[in-house]
């Protein structure tokens, strides 16, 4: 029997994970989505275009490959429309590669104002949803009362939609929020015409059916692990879990399935929204970082915050998800900056610690390491690298005990490193 690897990211999103995705998927038959919505964006860049896929996994720009929506993802079925328009002038038929589990949640108009108004309700205290109405949608899933993919091609679902359509208003009521939401309703009944075009099924066992007859696949996470809802920056988390043990879940495998896990991380940090940041930049730096990286949400186009490189974050996500290969994103964007920091612990109340706290606040402090900054010059094979650049990456590894496998330095399928084992 074949074996499932796992590609998801290892700081707070943003890793870079679409493009990776995309370069491996010619090694798989199979690439499939385990969690998240469309809050999530994955970024692809080869033949000078650039693509954003928000829901579909990463490898539908591969003819050969079946990509499978999984039943803990949550699914906007007009985002859905619009990725699947958006790939239309590029010959992708997703009708004839793309399945959807019929136990993926539906993401309602309604669901989306009940994000707004509990994120509005917070004020100061807000934790920087994107607004796409994945919390609630989720709130709705382990509630045990929200709508499946599997109800649309049901002959209730009208009756389903409604009961749950007239929960939601009641609690808008007592939430002062009354915005009209009549198109966004037209627009979401259309949009499920197009989705019932597609298989839809019970992709458990089409998963596991597929690695018993030998097939490759990879599980593609997103947002990251310091988002995760058990173990991240919580209460300034996504709804799901980022994590390995997600993918389990999400597509309904056995953990001994799982065998390479491939970690993607930046060589520095970033975040969108609230929330902690140990290493986060507030002066020229990190505004150089955020221009050089143009470091603005794929899904939101907000700005990300900048900061070094958190090795006690990385350490953490490490251990949690069995890392056997990291992948290290955008190293390019380091090139000329001189000297490059890193941090290695944190001072706390209680004197210096290694370990990813439970609740950062101002009481912590990150220590921070210099080392000798790069330039680069084209793409070369690894050892054809700057020696300042090798020095960087042998410290990751010492720090974290997982090799780095590949090195990003740049958008581009191109531009990847590959480093032998």
């Amino acid at each position: 029997m074949s074996k499932v690897d796992v590609l998801l990211g290892l700081q707070w999103g943003d890793e870079g994970k679409g493009k990776v995705v995309d370069f491996l998927a010619p090694k798989y038959d199979i690439v499939a989505r385990f969690q998240g919505g469309p809050n999530a964006g994955h970024t692809l860049e080869f033949d000078g275009k650039k693509h954003v896929l928000h829901q579909i996994p990463s490898g539908i720009f591969h003819p050969g490959i079946l990509n499978i929506i999984g039943n803990g993802v949550v699914i906007d079925p007009i985002v859905f429309a619009k990725e699947i328009g958006d790939l239309e002038p590029f010959g992708v038929d997703a009708t004839k590669t793309l399945v959807l589990s019929n136990k993926a949640q539906l993401i309602l108009p309604t669901h989306k104002l009940i994000d707004k108004a509990l994120e509005f309700a917070k004020g100061e205290e807000k934790i920087g949803s994107t607004l796409r109405g994945i919390g609630p949608t989720y709130q709705d899933k382990i509630g045990r009362h929200g709508l499946r993919i599997g109800d649309i091609i049901e002959k209730d679902f009208d009756a389903k939609y409604q009961k749950l359509k007239k929960q939601h208003l009641s609690l808008l009521s007592t939430l002062e929020l009354d915005d009209d939401f009549h198109d966004q309703e037209t627009q979401f009944f259309k949009s499920l015409d197009l989705m019932r075009k597609f298989r839809i099924i019970s992709t458990e066992y089409l998963i596991n059916d597929s690695l018993r007859s030998g097939k490759n696949i990879l599980a593609e996470g997103a947002q990251g692990t310091l988002l995760d809802i058990d173990f991240g920056s919580y209460p300034f988390v996504t709804s799901s879990n980022t994590t390995t043990a997600g993918a389990c879940t999400g597509l309904g495998i056995a953990p001994k399935q799982i065998n390479e896990v491939f970690g993607i991380f930046k060589a520095y940090c970033t975040r969108v929204g609230s929330g902690p940041f140990p290493t986060e930049l507030f002066n020229e730096e990190g505004e150089k970082l955020r221009k050089l990286g143009n470091e603005f949400g794929a899904t939101t186009g907000r700005p990300r915050r900048c900061g070094w490189l958190d090795i006690p974050a990385l350490n953490y996500s490490c251990m949690l998800n069995g890392v056997t290969q990291l992948f290290m994103m955008k190293a390019d964007v380091l090139s000329g900056i001189d000297p490059v920091k890193v941090c290695n612990s944190y001072n706390s109340s209680n004197g210096v610690t290694s370990e990813f706290p439970y609740d950062y606040n101002d009481s912590y402090s990150p220590n921070l390491n210099e080392m000798p900054g790069w330039q680069l010059d084209g793409i070369p094979d690894y050892e054809g690298l700057p020696k300042n650049l090798h020095a960087f990456v042998d410290s990751i590894e010492e720090s974290v005990d997982v090799p780095v496998t590949l090195i990003s330095l740049g958008p581009d399928r191109k531009e990847t490193v590959l480093k032998k084992v």
